[in-house]
């Protein structure tokens, strides 16, 4: 296997791993958003827990774009690929 080919597969391996990451993260905000309704945001344990999990989730997210970024891979074709497959 070709070093350039075996960089390719890394790059497509992190940017599967980042896209479960992402619709993992996209699954907590909502459920945070429902959780914000339940009353008083202080005092409301499923609220807080969401929000911690969000933060961690979105700082994974960041070091995985790093990683494909040092890869070389391209997040922004990325992103415009996803963006004409759902419309």
């Amino acid at each position: 296997m070709t070093e350039d080919k075996l960089k390719k597969e890394k790059i497509k391996m992190w940017k599967d791993k980042l896209a479960a990451l992402e619709k993992e993260y996209q699954e907590i905000m909502e459920q945070r958003g429902e959780a914000s309704g339940m009353g008083d945001l202080t005092e409301n344990a499923a609220y807080q827990m969401l929000t911690e999990q969000g933060e961690v989730l979105s700082a994974r997210i960041g070091e995985y774009k790093k990683i494909i970024k040092d890869l070389g891979g391209d997040l922004d074709a990325e992103k415009s690929a996803q963006s004409a497959l759902s419309e």
